[in-house]
């Protein structure tokens, strides 16, 4: 998708050769314009599979995912990384590690919000080791959900996540694939 990649050229900052900084359109602030396409072409991609929800993780994932809900006129549902107050029965819980902040969370959706008759779209903003998407997958399985593939917005293919995933039979969407990080800059593969 050119027009993330672009963005990804003129805002992103390469912190290391393993860290991409996104967060003037992506992480902290957003820029809706470019969700809105990016939900769009997620939508194209996997239009007519029977989707019936999307799934993704807080927070980053949220914004991508909700525009391609509106796309495709399904709900979408975020897996919280914390317990709240009026989240905290019937819950699926699975473990992610956060590759960028290197600690370990729990998330969790609740219940009552998937059920075995729902065919899922997991969304995410990157893909590194795939830790995310299969604590994501993990959830779904758990109600006895399937999974239609895996929507990533920047993938790392320098990193085994894509591998991993595929291995398993998993589709893997990625809009932008980034090859390398050497030098200071985003190179990406293709």
């Amino acid at each position: 998708m050119e027009a993330l990649k672009q963005k990804i050229r003129e805002e992103g900052i390469v912190l290391s050769d393993q860290v991409l900084k996104v967060d003037a359109f992506l992480n902290h602030q957003i820029d809706p314009a470019l969700m809105q396409q990016i939900g769009h072409e997620f939508a194209e991609r996997f239009r007519g599979q029977g989707i019936t929800k999307i799934v993704t993780i807080e927070a980053s994932g949220i914004a991508p995912a909700v525009m391609a809900g509106l796309e495709l006129g399904i709900p979408v549902i975020f897996a919280r990384k914390f317990q709240s107050l009026t989240l905290k029965s019937d819950l699926l819980i699975s473990k992610v590690f956060s590759f960028t902040k290197q600690t370990e969370s729990t998330i969790a959706i609740s219940a009552r919000h998937l059920s075995s008759t729902d065919h899922v779209l997991v969304i995410d903003d990157f893909l590194a080791n795939g830790h995310a998407a299969k604590a994501l997958i993990d959830l779904i399985q758990q109600a006895g959900a399937s999974v239609a593939g895996i929507g990533i917005v920047i993938e790392k293919s320098f990193q085994d996540g894509r591998a991993l995933l595929e291995r398993e039979g998993y589709r893997v969407e990625s809009l932008a694939r980034v090859r390398s990080l050497a030098d200071g800059q985003v190179h990406f593969l293709d």
